[in-house]
């Protein structure tokens, strides 16, 4: 009976311990996870996406890894939003009703700056503001958090992929300590090349489902390739695992975007690499049951 007392009261403070720990410690612990559980647009679930609030979530939750999407102003800022026009998720047609259609690129980072981004998902945030890229950065190293960042929509941005890494490397994300942190990714195979190109020591990833027989082409500037759960099967990851990226390591592979535990299970089967997702912890505890 003694060394069962032990062994509860063992464990009970070994939980409390888990629940004690500090955010890296945690975020520490979720690097270990396989696959890698990484919060789309922040923990989009639960609270506005590509905000600070969504970020300041994915750490309060325990995750180490968020997912962006970067865009670029009228004026030449680069801003962290997902769609091209701002309609869907600020308050842009209350506060400027004669600018249809909305576009991004068609205001500048002041008059973004004044827009509510988050009342539409919940009062709770209301007043929530569009970060710019610079901002985003702060936010992320504050909680010493990792970024899978997407350049959206290039062909409307000339020149976004070099920008995109001048505020990196100003922000000081490109150093040696930082290179660990980050994977660069688009949907656009010339700007997935251009990143490489312009800084081949950043790990980018290709988002999208290339034909089996084009991956060795992917791989020479490509060190993920990111696919939708809904296009991929074992012998797909199995044939991405077999090819080597730019970097001499294999091949890897996130899918997204994963949000129930049916297939996140699913995915996991596959040896898929990592996991985007807006609900993280349903997807960290589907995958480690």
């Amino acid at each position: 009976m003694h060394v069962r007392a032990v062994a509860a009261a063992t464990t009970a403070f070994m939980g409390a311990t888990v629940l004690l720990l500090p955010t890296s410690a945690a975020h520490a612990a979720a690097d270990a996870e396989n696959p890698l559980v990484v919060a789309h647009r922040g923990a989009s679930a639960y609270a506005p996406e590509n905000t600070l609030a969504a970020v300041d979530k994915a750490d309060e939750m325990g995750f180490a890894w968020v997912e962006n999407d970067v865009q670029r102003t009228k004026d030449g800022r680069l801003v962290v939003l997902h769609d091209a026009t701002l309609a869907r998720t600020t308050d842009v047609e209350e506060l400027y009703p004669d600018r249809a259609p909305w576009n991004v690129g068609d205001f500048t980072a002041a008059e973004i700056a004044r827009l509510d981004a988050g009342s539409w998902f919940s009062t709770s945030y209301a007043g929530a503001r569009v970060p710019t890229l610079e901002q985003y950065m702060r936010r992320v190293s504050r909680n010493h958090q990792k970024l899978v960042l997407e350049i959206k929509n290039p062909q409307l941005y000339p020149g976004i992929e070099q920008q995109t890494l001048k505020v990196l490397s100003n922000e000081g994300w490109l150093g040696p300590a930082h290179l660990r942190k980050l994977v660069i990714q688009s949907f656009s195979a010339d700007t997935v090349r251009r990143v490489h190109e312009l800084r081949p020591a950043v790990k980018t990833g290709f988002l999208g489902t290339p034909d089996i027989a084009d991956l060795p082409e992917y791989a020479t500037f490509a060190d993920q390739i990111n696919s939708s759960y809904t296009t991929i099967s074992r012998s797909y990851v199995s044939a991405i695992h077999a090819l080597e990226g730019p970097h001499g390591k294999p091949l890897e592979i996130l899918t997204w975007t994963v949000n129930d535990a049916d297939n996140a299970r699913l995915v996991a089967g596959y040896g898929v690499d990592g996991i985007i997702t807006n609900k993280p912890d349903v997807v960290r505890e589907a995958t480690l049951s």
